[in-house]
């Protein structure tokens, strides 16, 4: 098991989440992608060790490891993709590239608020997120 499965293990059974084989794969699943993947090609995964396992179970695990800042997900051709959240403390603010076609992402070390703040200087910023979609070198 990697240092980043191990970490979000740790944050799900601090959070009242029982550690479960199932789990334990379905994020390692994620760590070893590390780009966007669908809810159906986790399922996909899944089903192959798990047979019977229902689509729902899969979704509802997802959801609660974005709830758990364990997963990031994002709207990607009108559907939902997840990927193994960035581990901000590591290398600091960012944002990402997106591949439309692979999913694949690039770490962008930049952040554009910082052209907006002094137009919004009246109001309070409480979060934002910005990502840059396109072709990667290997798709265009």
């Amino acid at each position: 098991m990697g240092a980043h499965v191990a970490a979000a293990i740790d944050k799900m059974k601090k959070n009242g989440y029982k550690h479960t084989k199932k789990r334990e794969e379905l994020l390692t699943f994620f760590a070893r992608k590390n780009r966007y993947v669908s809810a159906k090609d986790a399922y996909d995964f899944m089903a192959k060790n798990y047979p019977g396992i229902s689509f729902d179970t899969i979704y509802r695990n997802l959801h609660d490891f974005v709830a758990l800042d364990i997963l990031e997900s994002t709207d990607l051709n009108g559907e939902k993709k997840f990927r193994f959240h960035c581990c901000h403390g590591e290398i600091g603010h960012h944002h990402h590239f997106i591949c439309t076609v692979c999913g694949a992402t690039r770490e962008i070390h930049m952040c554009p608020m910082d052209f907006f703040e002094e137009q919004l200087a009246d109001c309070e910023i409480e979060g934002h997120r910005f990502e840059i979609y396109g072709k990667c070198e290997n798709c265009h």
